[in-house]
């Protein structure tokens, strides 16, 4: 037989998309024991005090620790047939009575019954206790429990039975011909449902309840309109996103607006595309590991997690008529929804680690659920700390969070990664450059590096223009304000742009510090590069250490095979002492293979020369017949015709050698 549940019954058994506390499972059945505490759960469900819509009780499947233990146990269909109609009868006798969905399936081969109790439009509802006194039940977690044993929790429940949750009411202006029978059904194809079998589209929508009777006919409720008609707008002024992208200057100009229309789902998935189509991303191969170094200016889960909060928990009475807002701007995007949160939420539960109090209910249950069903929004007080993991991760700054004292607007705001603000700035500078407009430019990189000093790109940028200033000591204040702020994994490529600065200043010691200072831990490109400063301020012995960590990111580097080459040879010919002579011809050995290596990689004249020349000298240095260190100082020449060097000792070469 076809599920009459509108969700899918393998995420249900796995919590995927509704939460452990409104699922309950019992091994098996029997009218004494199981009986009454399924009566009590539905009860609870039906009472739904923290605006969850519902759960589910399943007969049939055992659990450890709230979590169904599969293949299930399975009932008999005599246990079946009896759990069905003594459920029935007894929640027809409940006060007021309450029918919930029954509903047989198979799993594994095994069947069980799955009973779905959704939140009551006539709560609150008794249950009889072990004594058979009416009673208030309640979900407090995972537990049913009696709430009037606890006067707060039948205060709250009573309190709330004058409020039918907003998106749970019927909308009196609509027909149930509003829904798109199209649209209902692509759903539960998307959530994996098996009442897509089912054939009348009526009876689906009162499995799912997006309908209600009303004064003797049936009508769409709030939550089908919003997912299933074509233009929600029509009831919901505010059932939209709005999204303004900005300009850097200082203007603040408006690029770009678009405006995201249709059913809920459908609008939140055109516009995450769409930005995250503007979402700029970089990736770095690292040299020495496999692995790829990267970040993306906006993380998709944060932004995605965001974007589901402002629907999931905005207003959509006609009180509250203005879209959700994105704005674009170069350092952050800023989602906007109205109104505040519900009261019990603080600015101060917004944080990486703070759990949010169980109390305040839920302002949208049923367009929540749905959401969850998508796989488009998260469990319930999960989806916070996945925005500050997923931000940590990139290595963005973390998110933020505030509202207004009258809680009239919500704003979550999400910096730009380092770097991708950074990049913006740099462009921005250059194009002022071509306009000739200089000034304008450093203000727009310094006013950058203010806000960001984070950035390595606008670190090294800084420190550039201070160099060209001839200001060495501000140039070391970026540095060391980087080296305080800044990402520890980028601090030698700032390093690197100090010791060029320092080294065309003339402040070849202080550049030599900075290189001692920071290179045990370089690996890769930034070890190379360190490699090749140390040779610039003859530091032979720092470039090789530098050179060996680089590891294989040598290999195919031909600036950096010749340096490390070079680094050998002078380490070859300091004064002998004990063992030196085996040392020697080893370097000599490794630095001729290094050659070898550079010579037949694509490079620049020079440094093709250069190697040629080098790899004589070597050859040299080993006594290899005259024949092949002349022709390897032939090929510098014919790469560096101009260089007397070459010239000068292939002529002492061969006047040594044939005396």
């Amino acid at each position: 037989m076809s599920s009459y549940l509108p969700i899918n019954l393998d995420d249900l058994l796995h919590n995927r998309g509704v939460e452990s506390e409104r699922v309950e499972f019992k091994k098996s059945w029997d009218e004494v024991s199981v009986g009454p505490q399924v009566l009590r759960t539905i009860c609870a469900f039906a009472n739904d005090l923290h605006n969850l819509n519902g759960g589910y009780v399943v007969l049939g499947v055992a659990e450890r620790d709230g979590r169904a233990i599969l293949p299930p146990e399975g009932l008999s269909e005599s246990d079946s047939a009896a759990a069905e109609s003594w459920i029935r009868g007894n929640c027809n006798r409940l006060d007021p009575p309450c029918a919930p969905l029954l509903s047989r399936e198979t799993v594994e081969g095994r069947s069980i019954l799955v009973v779905w109790a959704p939140a009551s439009d006539t709560k609150p509802h008794r249950a009889p206790n072990r004594h058979g006194q009416p009673r208030f039940w309640v979900r407090v977690g995972s537990e049913t429990v009696d709430a009037e044993q606890r006067g707060d929790l039948a205060r709250q429940l009573i309190d709330q039975t004058a409020r039918v949750p907003w998106d749970d009411r019927r909308a009196h202006d609509a027909r149930v011909e509003d829904l798109r029978e199209t649209k209902v059904r692509e759903f539960l194809r998307d959530v994996g449902s098996g009442l897509i079998d089912e054939p009348d589209g009526r009876e689906i929508y009162r499995r799912m309840r997006i309908v209600a009777r009303a004064n003797g006919h049936e009508t769409p409720r709030n939550v089908g309109l919003l997912f299933f008609s074509n233009s929600p707008e029509q009831w919901f002024r505010g059932a939209s996103i709005e999204v303004v992208q900005f300009a850097a200057d200082r203007a603040g100009d408006v690029l770009e607006e678009r405006t995201f229309r249709g059913g809920l789902a459908d609008q939140l998935r055109d516009c995450l595309n769409y930005l995250e189509n503007l979402s700029a991303s970089h990736l770095q191969k690292q040299p020495d590991r496999s692995q790829v170094r990267g970040w993306v200016s906006y993380p998709l889960p944060a932004l995605r997690e965001t974007l589901v909060n402002a629907l999931y928990h905005r207003g959509y009475d006609a009180d509250q008529p203005e879209p959700v807002k994105v704005y674009l701007h170069p350092d952050r995007i800023e989602v906007i929804s109205y109104p505040g949160p519900v009261p019990g939420i603080e600015t101060a539960h917004f944080g990486a680690d703070v759990r949010v109090p169980p109390e305040p209910p839920a302002r949208n249950r049923r367009i929540g659920e749905f959401l969850k069903e998508l796989k488009l929004a998260e469990g319930r007080h999960t989806g916070l700390p996945k925005v500050f993991r997923a931000m940590a991760e990139n290595g963005s700054p973390a998110p933020t969070f505030d509202f207004d004292e009258t809680r009239t607007w919500f704003r979550a705001t999400l910096p730009a990664h380092p770097e991708y603000a950074a990049l913006l700035a740099l462009r921005d500078a250059a194009h002022l450059r071509a306009l000739g407009q200089h000034m304008e430019a450093a203000r727009r990189i310094e006013s950058a590096w203010t806000a960001n000093p984070a950035s390595a790109n606008l670190a090294v940028e800084m420190i550039r223009s201070h160099a060209k200033n001839n200001d060495v000591e501000k140039a070391e204040g970026v540095f060391q304000k980087f080296n305080d702020r800044g990402p520890q994994a980028n601090v030698a490529d700032v390093a690197n742009a100090l010791i060029d600065v320092l080294f065309e200043a003339g402040y070849e010691s202080r550049a030599r510090r900075i290189l001692e200072r920071h290179g045990s831990s370089l690996v890769g490109q930034a070890a190379i590069e360190a490699g090749i400063r140390a040779r610039r301020v003859r530091d032979n012995r720092s470039a090789h250490r530098y050179f060996q960590q680089a590891g294989d990111a040598v290999q195919g580097d031909p600036r950096a095979l010749l340096e490390f080459a070079r680094a050998k040879l002078y380490l070859a010919q300091k004064p002998a002492r004990r063992g030196s002579h085996d040392v020697r011809r080893r370097l000599l050995g490794e630095a001729r293979k290094l050659l070898e290596r550079a010579i037949q990689l694509d490079a620049s004249p020079a440094d093709r020369a250069w190697a040629w020349c080098e790899l004589a000298r070597a050859m040299d240095r080993q006594n290899v017949p005259t024949a092949e260190v002349e022709r390897a100082y032939r090929k510098a020449i014919e790469f560096l015709p101009d260089e007397r060097r070459f010239t000068s000792e292939l002529k002492r070469l061969s006047h040594r050698r044939r005396g």
